[in-house]
């Protein structure tokens, strides 16, 4: 599920009407877009709580970008503006579709977001808050948008738990899946804080000296991917087994289409559909 939910919310940040839109209410580049969209639902915050939630970007990086976006634009304008922009560029890619395939679409998942518990999740729980939507496409973006976040809250709490700081588990990343290390240092880590981190996870027996993942290492991270599915079970269990698959059903022409727009070497780490 989270593949095909995830697509739909990644229009936000690599569809050009996504950008368009941002750069619309003066948020020209792709970082400013980037951190006031995913941080205006917590208000006009400061750095600080959004190094937190967010993770795994290094803390001056962030601090560039927050407080001053709230300068160029306000987080209702912000918000106004993401949403805009999610909708025309899902509009583009689902127009084939009768409008009746996604208003069920959008109920379901709208549904199975309804249920999602967010205590001890920020970004889900301020994600859950905003208004709905009138139309299908903005119901369907934002409960996609809540889940991804739910998800996301509970893969954070996983990685803390294990032990993991936000340098390592990139770290981890690039060796397991070989993600190209120049989309991770995009986050803002510096050489030198790469290379300590390696040496972290191979003290730890995660990685041999050449780098390889190793059976310790890949069965301790499965654990941590282990806990984040079953904390994001609550919403697909109170949807059950029937309304899951024909959320699935649903959703997989419009996934299709919103994979076929993000790049091929996605930072979000999603993989593709299977055949």
């Amino acid at each position: 599920m989270w593949a095909h939910y995830e697509a739909v919310h990644a229009v936000t940040y690599f569809h050009p009407r996504a950008r368009a839109a941002y750069e619309a209410v003066g948020l020209r580049g792709y970082w400013r877009g980037y951190f006031a969209g995913r941080a205006a639902p917590l208000g006009a915050t400061e750095a600080a709580p959004v190094i937190a939630a967010f993770f795994n970007f290094a803390p001056p990086m962030v601090a560039r970008a927050l407080p001053a976006v709230w300068r160029l634009a306000t987080p209702p304008e912000v918000l106004r503006a993401r949403l805009t922009g999610a909708v025309q560029a899902l509009a583009e890619l689902t127009y084939e579709l009768p409008e009746t395939h996604l208003a069920e679409a959008a109920d379901l998942l709208a549904q199975a977001a309804s249920a999602a518990q967010t205590a001890g999740r920020v970004l889900s729980a301020v994600n859950a808050a905003l208004p709905a939507g009138e139309y299908p496409l903005a119901r369907l973006w934002q409960a996609a948008t809540t889940l991804r976040e739910h998800r996301g809250d509970g893969h954070v709490a996983a990685l803390v738990a294990a032990g993991l700081d936000p340098v390592e588990t990139l770290a981890w990343r690039a060796a397991l899946d070989g993600t190209p290390a120049e989309y991770l240092l995009g986050r803002g880590w510096s050489e030198e804080q790469w290379h300590t981190a390696r040496e972290r996870l191979t003290h730890r027996g995660w990685l041999t000296g050449d780098g390889t993942t190793t059976e310790q290492g890949r069965a301790e991270f499965q654990a941590v991917e282990d806990a984040t599915d079953g904390a994001a079970a609550h919403p697909w269990e109170a949807l059950g087994q029937d309304g899951t698959d024909r959320l699935r059903e649903l959703l997989e022409p419009i996934a299709r289409s919103c994979h076929a727009a993000l790049p091929p070497e996605s930072p979000i780490g999603l993989p593709a559909l299977p055949d």
